[in-house]
């Protein structure tokens, strides 16, 4: 790739990257205020719940304006403790998200030296010009942007069709109960039992949903351990046949490289649910010294991968995980012939040894 060509990839990631920083600190400040609300919405909320309790004890004497405007102020009590946890979670979702973005930016910063016209490229910075030399910096920018809008049109759709909607069931749960008080104490009981069905359901939605986006486990426990969880899960959500087989070091490398890796496995087993048509996945992690490979294999139907693999295609995800993989020095090989499955080896070099006990 030309000096100029690696200049205005630098200078693009540089703004990209501090526009990254910016957006993390005015969403810190939401999160910090949204936090703050939902402690006060709690407190409100445990209040309440005391005076329900006392009115309970007392049923039969308190006159029945308290008990309905008791009950009332609890349900909008608990309604709002509800919606503003989920927006708090959405909050510290989006905070991770830029977190982990701004965390990517910087590391293609640092794997291409920040070097100027004419200086040497160092280390990764070699295999970025590789992946960039045919097409530019400025597109392969644009591809990874457009990888990321995809992704967050992704994100936005499954809020909108899930927990959005479930909020919105929610809401209108809740005003059915509440008409339901007067005129018939003893469906408004059977309402308020859905009503706390809805809730849960949705809290547990909500919760897969944040482990999707970001296991906290793959911070603290790493790459093997995430893996193992996130495979068993993905096979009882696909109902598709995955074994999965880990050889090697059970041990921890970069942080970096740990979110690539996990997320390389999210791509390919992503791919082979929404694409193969397969009933049977195998899932191979091997750790070693210097590098971690993963492997996904599917007796799906197969497809053309040098179709696939060009950018703007349905199978975006793969080229731009070939060109992350790369900026890392690492590679993506992918071997299919349509009608006869597909495998895919990702392959990511890895740094100092940290063996786990």
């Amino acid at each position: 790739m030309a000096n100029n060509g690696l200049q205005e990839l630098l200078d693009l990631t540089r703004e990209e990257y501090e526009r990254t920083q910016r957006e993390v600190r005015e969403m810190a400040l939401l999160v910090e205020q949204s936090r703050g609300e939902v402690d006060k919405l709690a407190q409100r909320n445990a209040t309440i719940n005391s005076h329900l309790r006392q009115l309970q004890q007392n049923f039969d004497t308190v006159p029945r304006n308290d008990i309905k405007s008791t009950y009332d102020a609890a349900l909008d009590a608990q309604q709002r403790l509800f919606t503003m946890r989920g927006q708090l979670e959405k909050l510290q979702s989006d905070q991770n998200s830029l977190d982990r973005y701004a965390k990517y930016l910087n590391t293609v910063l640092e794997s291409l030296g920040n070097a100027a016209p004419g200086a040497a490229v160092p280390g990764a910075a070699g295999a970025a010009m590789g992946a960039a030399g045919n097409v530019g910096g400025s597109d392969l920018i644009a591809r990874i942007i457009d990888a990321q809008e995809a992704e967050r049109q992704r994100i936005s759709k499954t809020m909108h069709d899930g927990p959005a909607q479930s909020l919105t069931n929610f809401v209108l749960q809740a005003e059915i109960v509440q008409r339901l008080f007067d005129s018939n104490p003893e469906r408004a009981r059977v309402e308020l039992q859905n009503l706390k069905t809805t809730a849960t359901t949705t809290f547990q939605r909500v919760r897969e949903f944040i482990t999707e986006l970001r296991p906290m486990m793959l911070d603290d426990l790493g790459l093997v351990p995430t893996v193992r969880r996130y495979v068993k899960g993905f096979e009882e959500k696909s109902e598709i046949q995955t074994t999965l087989t880990i050889t090697g070091d059970e041990r921890r490398f970069e942080p970096h490289r740990e979110v690539m890796a996990f997320r390389g496995i999210q791509e390919l087993l992503s791919n082979a649910r929404l694409h193969s048509q397969s009933s049977q996945i195998r899932v191979t992690l091997d750790v070693d010294d210097t590098r971690v490979r993963m492997t996904v294999e599917d007796n799906g139907k197969g497809f053309d991968v040098a179709a696939a693999l060009v950018p703007g295609q349905k199978h975006i995800g793969l080229s731009t995980l070939k060109e992350k993989a790369e900026l890392l020095g690492g590679q993506l090989q992918v071997d299919s012939t349509p009608g006869q499955g597909t495998r895919a080896t990702l392959e990511i070099p890895v740094g100092s040894v940290n063996a786990l006990m």
